[in-house]
């Protein structure tokens, strides 16, 4: 486990390409200049001892050089001791639903990408809680088991999108039935699901599964995303519309936020359902409704005393800084001998 202290330093490697495009029009210039002066045979005699080979491994030398210090000013640190630690909180499963309609544009900038929104800003206002990821169309996938590690459950969750998943549809049952699997803990009081969908399920399933995951436990919260009149489902290429999903008739198919669908389900679940529509409003319920909630205590594994590990490759700039000086651009005698690029013919 290794942590990167200082990212902004890595824009300091931009000044390699720079260095090398400043090399190659240096070296354009001489070649141009040169044979304004004389001609390749005349310069060879002229400046018999110039190498082609050392010129090009003074740039390489120099890139590698701003490397390693733009990576010791970023400042590695490598983790040497894993501890244990007692930790309370809530078992939180996030069921992110990635059908075709979770494209439409009637939340900007779509209900899929407020969707992952708004999971991002209710991980960033955790406490101790562990957090699980689920994501469901026709069926449901497990995405990232229940964890402590908050960064990995984001970067799960930014990769999620509408082509993940083969079989399309809205099976909310799916997502509660592969959650019942996630919590792995008997004595956990508080369950948690949280369903982020736009609640076209068309079928029954739904409801029905939810009042069972009740009796286990579970309490589902439903947040909706999406507007109650609906929008078109845009078809992109690269990036631009290209057109609307049509039906078997030839129209233009509108989809819809059924809210009623959510409420029934968090209300047969002890939960709660929510709008989706403002991101701190929703951070700001599951926050009241987390808080309230009496925690448990787990075990959990974390890295501890990190150490620095810029030294290693500050050293290592400085001696390529150091080679770099005394590197001439002039042939030596062990380079003669070995003739690269046939520079001695």
């Amino acid at each position: 486990m290794f942590q990167l202290e200082e990212k902004i330093w890595f824009w300091a490697l931009l000044i390699i390409p720079v260095i090398v495009v400043f090399f190659l029009l240096l070296l354009l210039w001489k070649k141009q200049t040169q044979k304004k002066f004389a001609d390749k045979a005349l310069l060879k005699r002229l400046s018999p001892n110039q190498s082609v080979f050392k010129s090009v491994l003074k740039i390489i030398v120099l890139s590698l050089a701003f490397a390693s210090l733009a990576i010791a000013l970023v400042n590695p640190k490598i983790g040497t001791k894993l501890e244990t630690v007692k930790r309370e909180g809530v078992d939180i499963v996030f069921a992110i639903d990635v059908s075709k309609s979770m494209l439409a544009e009637d939340i900007k900038p779509n209900r899929l990408e407020k969707s992952k929104q708004l999971v991002s800003q209710i991980i960033n206002n955790l406490g101790s809680d562990r957090v699980g990821i689920i994501a469901y169309a026709g069926k449901a996938f497990p995405q990232l088991p229940i964890t402590t590690d908050y960064s990995a459950a984001k970067l799960f969750l930014q990769n999620m999108n509408t082509d993940m998943l083969s079989s399309q549809g809205t099976a909310i049952n799916e997502a509660i039935l592969l959650a019942k699997t996630y919590y792995d803990d008997d004595e956990q009081t508080n369950r948690v699901l949280v369903i982020i969908s736009d609640g076209e399920d068309h079928s029954e399933a739904a409801v029905q599964v939810a009042e069972q995951a009740s009796q286990e436990g579970i309490k589902i919260f439903t947040i909706g995303v999406g507007e109650a009149k609906g929008g078109p489902i845009p078809l992109k290429r690269n990036g631009i519309v290209t057109g609307y999903k049509k039906d078997s008739q030839g129209e233009t198919v509108i989809t819809r936020l059924d809210e009623t669908t959510l409420k029934n389900i968090a209300a047969l679940a002890n939960g709660q359902y929510i709008q989706g529509r403002t991101t701190d409003k929703v951070v700001n319920q599951m926050k009241d409704i987390l808080n309230k909630m009496d925690k448990t205590e787990f075990e959990a594994k974390q890295i501890a005393d990190f150490k620095d590990q810029f030294q290693w490759f500050l050293g290592l700039a400085i001696l390529l800084f150091f080679i770099d000086i005394f590197l001439l651009e002039r042939k030596t005698a062990w380079l003669k001998k070995l003739n690269l690029f046939n520079e001695n013919l």
